[in-house]
This record gives structure tokens, C-alpha cells and sequence, in this order.
């Protein structure tokens, strides 16, 4: 065991988790809302967007993330490349950022549990309630903002903690697409000297320390948001 190599490859590995979290975040911010609304889709049953939501929802939990990743790297290129020539758009489609295809992976994959998390979080708020607030004038709007959705966070919070906590381990796959994150920045530093149980005890220590500040966030924003679980009780 090489224990300088474990030290100096343990801050190699920590310099990629700017890239895991900016993938994670724009997911989310991405996931959340679209995760909402199909989740609304298949509560009041809209036709096309309710069979759309259940194939969307079936496929994505049925396939791999490296499948999805593979996919999405090696078609949107083409795809890509296609319409820059038809439209005579001088740029070359493999000098873009992988980032770009991680965000597109993630934040598909994540739409697809915002969708059951929050099926099942607003199906536990009471209809009286909506029915309540349009008796007092509010619009559908305000009903959801002030009503509905702070109950829903609450309930769906763990839930989301849970694939928040999932999506950033998930972003180690990110080594597919060339992606500068952590699990590459060490895997590269042990290629010099053949390193890879150092390296993967490095990449571990990384994601365990991270993981563990990510739930601790949440569990205190949990205690926050309880106060409306308490106010509707």
C-alpha cells in the first residue's frame, strides 16, 4: 500500500467533485419541475401525457444509466453533426464539453424518479385542501404554491434526499464520456503506477464524505419544512 500515493491522489480525486455537484445541481434544477409536472400529468389522468409519462417513467427505470449514457454520447453527436451540415453551421460537434451529454443523461434519468416521488407525495395531500383554497379565492396557482406544494416537499423530501444521494454516486459513471470528474481524475493518477486499490480507496473516501454532507443538508432542511406538516396536520 502505497500511502503517499493514497494521501496526494485523495486531493486528485476531491478536485472533481466541483464537476459531480455542477452536474447534480443543474439536474436537479432541471428534474424538478419537469418530475412535477408529468407527476400532475398522471394524477388527473391527461390522455397523451399520462401514457407518456408511464412509457418515459417504464423505460428509464428499466435500463442501465451506462446504456442511457451510451446512447445519448453516441447519438446526439450524430445527430448533431447532421444539422450543423444542413444548415452549414461551422463547428465541430466532438470538440463540445461532455458535460453537456451528462447533463442531458441525468437529468432524464432523474425527470423519471421526480415522477414517481412526487405521484406519491401529492396523492398523500387531502383534495379538501385544494377545494378549501379555491373557497377562499385563491387561484390554482397560488393554492399549489402556498398549500400543496410545501406538504408535498415534506413528504417527498427523504425521497428526493435518497436520489439526490443516488444521482451523485451516479455521476462517477461519468468516466464514459471522458468526463473530468472524480472517479477519472483517479483512475488517471493511478495508470502511472499501476495505484488502483489506492485510487478506488480514494474515490470511495470521496463519495462517502460527500454523500454523508449531502444528507445531513437535507435532514436539516427536513426540520424546516416539518413545520407545515404540523400546520396541516
Amino acid at each position: 500500500m502505497d500511502y503517499k500515493f493514497l494521501v496526494d491522489t485523495f486531493f486528485v480525486a476531491l478536485s472533481g467533485v466541483p464537476t459531480a455537484l455542477i452536474i447534480t445541481i443543474i439536474s436537479l434544477l432541471l428534474a424538478l419541475p419537469l418530475g412535477f409536472m408529468l407527476a400532475l400529468t398522471r394524477i388527473n389522468k391527461i390522455p397523451v401525457l399520462q401514457r407518456f409519462a408511464q412509457v418515459y417513467v417504464s423505460f428509464i427505470r428499466g435500463t442501465p444509466v451506462i446504456v442511457q449514457i451510451f446512447i445519448v454520447y453516441s447519438s446526439v453527436p450524430l445527430l448533431l453533426s447532421s444539422l450543423f451540415e444542413k444548415y452549414h453551421i461551422e463547428k465541430n460537434v466532438y470538440d463540445i464539453n461532455p458535460i453537456w451529454y451528462a447533463f442531458i443523461v441525468f437529468s432524464i434519468n432523474t425527470t423519471a424518479l421526480m415522477i414517481e416521488i412526487f405521484r406519491s407525495a401529492i396523492s398523500t395531500v387531502s383534495k379538501g385542501q385544494l377545494e378549501a383554497a379555491y373557497s377562499v379565492g385563491l387561484t390554482n396557482a397560488q393554492a399549489f404554491r402556498r398549500i400543496i406544494i410545501p406538504q408535498v416537499l415534506v413528504t417527498a423530501l427523504p425521497n428526493i434526499c435518497t436520489a439526490t444521494v443516488n444521482l451523485i454516486k451516479a455521476t462517477s459513471l461519468g468516466y464514459a464520456m471522458s468526463l473530468q470528474e472524480i472517479t477519472l481524475k483517479a483512475k488517471v493518477a493511478a495508470n502511472v503506477g499501476y495505484n488502483y486499490v489506492e485510487a478506488y480507496i480514494d474515490i470511495f473516501l470521496v463519495y462517502l464524505i460527500l454523500c454523508s454532507l449531502v444528507e445531513y443538508i437535507f435532514k436539516r432542511y427536513e426540520k424546516r419544512l416539518s413545520k407545515y406538516k404540523t400546520a396541516h396536520a
